[in-house]
């Protein structure tokens, strides 16, 4: 508002100018007769125009920054879709702009998909969809509805851990373990498509995960093990 007032300030400032040269333009005008050889647009009449058209615009761009109104033509609309998550089937009501791992963090209750850069480059929010390693935070959770998506709270079945998951206690895998869950869950996914993958192989399909402990040969230590616990099951 205070930039509106500004405005109209110096409108009135400039009418004022206005006032003060009127007897001057007509008597110029009057001079030079009755307007013939004239043009139709003086000085006075254009800044006058440019006045209204500014005062018209501060008050509508005031109007348009109400909050009521950004609002109204903000507010995304919600729709409901269906979400397979290990193995059960959800009907969710979400927004257009709403991504896996917020979905799955903040609607789901599954904590275990961790938001750490959410801008797909820690790997933290690793999920598998139809058992392929994905970013949950930079897919929306529009593109997944119908597909089978899991988790890290998936892994285990009928009480027995996956491989990786034992692989990582047998090796003591990672140390503050909040990049855990992401590593995990591409680990999975490297066991089933390769399971014969070599050390290198795992360095490589690994390569989109950040540990901020450093802990990086023991988690190429811990994937090693989940491909022989896998190839051994």
């Amino acid at each position: 508002m205070d930039e509106l007032r500004e405005d109209v300030f110096l409108q009135d400032d400039l009418l004022e100018e206005l006032r003060e040269e009127d007897l001057e333009l007509e008597t110029e005008e009057a001079e030079q007769g009755s307007g013939e050889g004239l043009s139709d647009v003086t000085r006075r009449t254009f800044i006058q125009g440019s006045v209204a058209t500014g005062a018209a615009v501060s008050l509508a761009g005031g109007n348009l920054l109400q909050p009521e109104v950004l609002h109204a033509a903000t507010e995304p609309v919600a729709r409901t879709i269906n979400l397979n998550v290990n193995g059960e089937a959800h009907e969710l009501e979400v927004e257009p702009m709403d991504t896996l791992a917020m979905v799955l963090r903040f609607k789901l209750n599954l904590t275990g998909t961790k938001l750490g850069c959410d801008r797909a480059e820690c790997g933290a929010c690793t999920v598998l969809i139809d058992d392929v390693p994905h970013y949950g935070c930079s897919i929306l959770v529009h593109q997944v509805r119908d597909r089978e998506v899991t988790t890290v709270e998936g892994l285990e079945q009928d009480g027995v851990l996956h491989p990786v998951q034992q692989a990582v206690l047998d090796e003591m895998g990672f140390q503050c373990a909040f990049c855990a869950p992401g590593f995990i869950m591409s680990m999975a996914g490297l066991v089933k498509a390769n399971p014969n993958a070599t050390r290198a192989d795992c360095q490589k399909w690994l390569a989109g995960h950040i540990c901020r402990c450093g802990d990086y040969n023991k988690i190429l230590n811990t994937a090693e093990r989940a491909l022989e616990n896998a190839r051994t099951a």
